[in-house]
């Protein structure tokens, strides 16, 4: 059986990235955030491990190539 994965709400997601609800959702428009998950008519979340790799791309693409 597979592993359920984790949800986490904008509030948590924003606490990971250290983004605020605004800058979240404006890289969610552009199309580079993980797509949030709908829990009901005004409530959205995040699946943990996606936003866990939103934040480890964003830090190795500050890293140079290696030659």
């Amino acid at each position: 059986m597979s592993e359920i994965p984790t949800l986490i709400s904008m509030n948590d997601a924003c606490a990971l990235t250290s983004l605020s609800r605004t800058a979240i959702n404006k890289w969610r428009a552009a199309g580079q955030f993980p797509q949030a998950v709908p829990l009901g008519e005004k409530r959205v979340a995040f699946v943990r491990a996606e936003v866990q790799k939103w934040i480890s791309d964003r830090i190795r693409a500050r890293q140079p190539e290696a030659a």
